[in-house]
């Protein structure tokens, strides 16, 4: 019939229509809804007669039609002709005389019993009964918080008509839409189709225009009357009331103590937006971020989120931009107004006032005499970080560490921990950093460090006093230069000097300073009474310490 009336050669003219004759000659491969009697609708048409001259056509005019199909607003063909039509489907339409303008026809434009052809796409549908249509396209595992009224959010969108026909991207500005839900700032169904999103979520969001641009449009890209489709993906959303969030994440037990405004901090981080872009890390510089916390250092929100944390601790803490970097972002990776997510993970801390904390493992029964300053000390040690990682052992090497304690030989902390020990005596000592490397670390010790310590205090001999070398129990002897000249030639060489030292210690009479290399104390000792240096001492050279330094509680040479 429809080659008929096309006018095929082979055929001869099969008479007037009847009704209206519709090819269908595109059919999309997905059709959501079909065009129904009041529905409204949007299409484009080419209008022409039999013999192909055009009589219309929405296209020559720049805009579609807009109406409500099927009560009789247009001609009686194209009422039933666009009935049944998917968005994007496209029709030939052959209307009959008594379907269209019938034998009156339109002046000057369509002539009296006119066939008319008409080819049809349409565009769009929607009815004052419609409402938003939301579809979840992906969302993420865990959501702990939706949007809500008076939330302010990030989110990314492909705005697009219902024929997939592109009005506006922010990917293609290189930026987010930053905005408040709910004030009226954004059209009503976007302001609709945005609340309960989780930040990652993506949503597929259909508003009927009623509840977008209505009868005015938008600009030279929104028609009239038309329905948007907006692809959305939350980046993420606050409130300006929103405070720091913590999520504990792993706390160790037991958390003896917690840090607290004033207190130094040496943690690691990977800070990301809310959609896990990765805006910095410490991990990445191999290096701890070391601060002081609630002084200002940092931003108000990690001021926060690191209160009362504990060594070892791992902890995210989710700081909304007003406690963050802001309306401005900081330069260009972190955006305006843009939630941040740290995930910490507590190295150390310490307050500059801290001593040595020392806490005692295992001490021998009956322990009468303990270390003290100046006293020779051997003690076996394993250092290590307060997360564990082990810097440095005594055990690998052949023997235990040798000190004297007072000498500046061992960091200040370790020395005072070694301090009142009983031999076999085990300790524990957390030593702050202003009492071990300090800022500036050592080999193998990362600056600002807190410093763990197990110790065992292997031996102990009594020490002298700062500045000697040797002392007596009891008085010196009467006659010392005649008592050290042992074959009375009157010159002490250091062969003399060095058999009536020994013979004194090995008497009991007095004792050298304890040391690894008794000979070289001796030696020592020789060169101070040899003033002139030329290897033997003489009566006038010969003074005991007492007579140089006025001090009377102990001679020595």
């Amino acid at each position: 019939l429809l080659l008929g009336i096309l006018g095929a050669p082979a055929l001869g003219d099969p008479g007037p229509l009847e009704d209206v004759v519709i090819d269908r000659y595109y059919i999309p491969k997905i059709c959501l809804r079909e065009a129904q009697m009041g529905d409204f609708i949007r299409y484009h048409y080419n209008g022409t007669f039999k013999d192909g001259k055009k009589f219309d056509s929405s296209y020559d005019r720049g805009a579609t039609v807009a109406g409500v199909v099927g009560v009789g607003r247009l001609i009686t063909g194209m009422d039933r002709g666009l009935q049944g039509m998917c968005v994007n489907e496209r029709r030939h339409l052959i209307v009959p005389p008594h379907l269209g303008y019938g034998s009156i026809g339109v002046a000057g434009l369509i002539p009296p019993d006119a066939t008319l052809y008409f080819d049809v796409v349409m565009l769009d549908i929607w009815n004052k009964n419609d409402k938003l249509q939301i579809t979840t396209l992906s969302k993420p595992e865990s959501c702990n918080r939706t949007v809500e009224n008076s939330d302010f959010v990030r989110y990314h969108y492909n705005g697009t008509l219902l024929d997939g026909t592109p009005f506006d991207s922010s990917y293609s500005k290189g930026s987010t839409y930053d905005t408040y839900v709910g004030s009226g700032w954004l059209i009503k169904g976007m302001d609709q189709g945005l609340l309960g999103m989780c930040a990652g979520e993506k949503r597929s969001i259909i508003i009927p225009p009623f509840l977008a641009y209505g009868e005015k449009g938008y600009g030279t890209v929104i028609p009239p009357q038309a329905s948007l489709v907006f692809s959305v993906l939350l980046v993420d959303f606050h409130n300006p009331k929103d405070g720091v969030f913590l999520e504990h994440l792993e706390v160790p037990e037991p958390c003896k103590r917690r840090a607290v405004t004033g207190d130094f901090v040496r943690y690691h981080y990977n800070g990301t937006l809310m959609d896990g872009t990765l805006f910095d890390s410490s991990y990445s510089r191999n290096q701890t971020y070391n601060t002081y916390i609630g002084k200002g250092y940092i931003i108000p929100g990690m001021d926060q989120g690191l209160q009362g944390v504990c060594m070892g601790e791992q902890r995210r803490v989710v700081v909304p931009p007003h406690l963050a970097y802001g309306e401005n972002g900081a330069g260009d990776k972190i955006p305006g107004s843009a939630v941040l997510i740290f995930d910490v993970h507590i190295i150390d801390f310490h307050n500059p006032s801290d001593p040595v904390e020392v806490e005692t493992v295992f001490r021998p029964e009956g322990c009468n005499i303990t270390t003290r300053h100046r006293d020779f000390v051997r003690y076996h040690y394993n250092c290590s970080l307060m997360d564990g990682t082990q810097l440095f052992s005594s055990h690998d090497y052949e023997k235990p560490q040798e000190v004297t304690l007072g000498t500046n030989k061992v960091i200040e902390g370790l020395n005072s921990g070694l301090l009142d020990m009983c031999v076999g005596e085990r300790r524990v000592l957390i030593i702050p950093p202003h009492l071990g490397h300090g800022e500036s670390g050592a080999r193998g010790v990362p600056g600002s460090a807190v410093l763990r310590f197990e110790v065992e205090l292997i031996s102990m001999e009594e020490g002298v006093p700062e500045g000697y070398l040797f002392i007596w129990h009891g008085e010196p002897p009467a006659n010392l230069y005649e008592q050290m000249d042992l074959n009375k030639d009157g010159e002490i060489p250091a062969d003399e000097f060095s058999t009536f030292i020994k013979t004194q210690v090995a008497e009991g009479k007095g004792r050298l300073m304890p040391s690894s290399d008794p000979e070289k104390v001796i030696t020592d000792m020789f060169q101070n009474q040899d003033r002139n240096k030329d290897g033997k001492i003489t009566p006038e050279e010969l003074k005991l310490k007492s007579d140089e330094d006025q001090e009377k509680i102990h001679e020595e040479l």
